[in-house]
């Protein structure tokens, strides 16, 4: 089986999800989206695939999200998505991605559902 995960080092729960993929048994294909970002169409198909919508795979405590008027009555789900395109720091994380689908993994807990076993 192969597994992604677009991982963030500093964040204790990508750190986490990363470490239940190798006690799985999978060696994963680290993507560090901060330093190799996904273009907008693959972020958008990696939250489409999720069940998700930009709005619920944004980072809103992140301050941008306010600065750049995120937080705004009538900011559209494009909107948000070209945000997190520009800024990946806006993008919710981990996520990863296994032969059995998406998943954004807060809490940590929902890798499961996509590993093998």
């Amino acid at each position: 089986m192969s597994v992604t995960i677009y991982h963030n080092p500093n964040c204790s729960t990508s750190r986490n999800v990363l470490a239940m993929i190798r006690e799985s048994g999978q060696e994963p294909k680290i993507i560090e989206y901060l330093k190799t970002p996904p273009s907008k169409v693959e972020l958008q198909d990696l939250i489409t695939r999720a069940g998700l919508k930009p709005s619920e795979a944004v980072r809103r405590k992140q301050a941008q999200f306010g600065e750049m008027g995120l937080d705004k009555p009538g900011v559209t789900e494009e909107q948000i998505l070209d945000a997190m395109a520009v800024t990946p720091i806006l993008i919710e994380r981990p996520i990863v991605v296994t032969d059995k689908g998406v998943r954004l993994c807060r809490p940590k807990e929902k890798v499961q559902e996509i590993l093998p076993g």
